[in-house]
This record gives C-alpha cells, structure tokens and sequence, in this order.
C-alpha cells in the first residue's frame, strides 16, 4: 500500500487526474482504436435493382431468379450408415499368454548379460506393448508386457546373485 491506498486505486487516481487535465475536447476514448461495428454498412434509401427493400427481400428475390437443380427438388434420402469394417485378425504371439511361452519367446538365457537383457526388453516391447496394439487386443498385450517384465526382472535379479 502507499499512502493509505493499493497500488491499484494509486493508478487509477493517477490516470483519474491525467484525463481531467486533457484539453476539454479531447477525451481518454482518442487514444483507443476502434475497429468495425455494426453500423459500419450505411443504410440507404435506395431501391436495389430487384426493387427489394431490405436484405431478406433481397435474398428471395435472388433465389427465386435462380434455376432450381433437378436432384434438389427430390426429397432427401437418408445416407446408409458405414458399414463397421471388420476387426483385424488377432496376430498368434498376442494368443500366446501363459509364463513358458513368453519365456521361450524371450529366450533368457545363462549368458545373458544386463545388456543383453535390456535389449531383450526393447525388442520384445516394440512387438508387444499396448499402445502399438489395435484396441480390442490391449488386454493381451498388457498381459504380455507384465509378464515379460516379471522374467527379465527375475534374470537382472539373478544376474546380481551371481556376481556377489
């Protein structure tokens, strides 16, 4: 606060004073621009040359000048919805659920490095993960990627009991 006010009502006390002491014609509205409004098309007094007194006049007049398409005269027929395409087969690795077949499909082995491990994961969940999947086959891709997470988990696990 200053002086007894907020810094708000001290501007606008200042911009108050300002504008009393503008030239008595000139108001604070001089500075702004103003851009089109409703009464920027002036009215006139004119007859068009349909002889058409205001706009909706107009507008028939000019539509009933207008030939009328043969198909338009015909009632509307509703269009036949799409036919909903036929959902894609379900590929054989999303069949695939239970814990040995991922496993086989990972192919973890021994030797298997943090790396290879890693790499493993990569390739499998660029094959599998749900966000690649058509929507109905999400369920499965889901179980998939948890399952095969679980395994290369448990090997990264293994691979650190074995090395302390």
């Amino acid at each position: 606060m200053l002086f007894g006010q907020s810094v708000f009502q001290s501007v606008l006390t200042r911009l108050k004073a300002q504008e009393d002491e503008d030239e008595p014609g000139e108001t604070a509205s001089a500075f702004r621009i103003t851009g089109l409004n409703t009464g920027f098309v002036a009215a006139t007094t004119e007859t068009p040359a349909t002889g058409a007194w205001n706009t909706a006049d107009s507008y028939l007049a000019i539509l009933a000048e207008a030939p009328m398409p043969a198909e338009a005269s015909a009632p509307p027929t509703e269009p036949e919805p799409p036919a909903e395409p036929e959902p894609p087969p379900v590929p054989d690795h999303l069949l695939r659920l239970s814990e040995a077949e991922i496993a086989e499909e990972l192919a973890i082995g021994a030797s298997d490095t943090a790396g290879t491990l890693a790499d493993k994961r990569r390739q499998f969940a660029r094959r599998n993960h749900p966000d690649g999947v058509a929507l109905h086959l999400r369920d499965n891709a889901t179980i998939r990627m948890k399952t095969a997470n679980l395994l290369i988990d448990r090997a990264i696990k293994d691979l650190y009991w074995r090395s302390s």
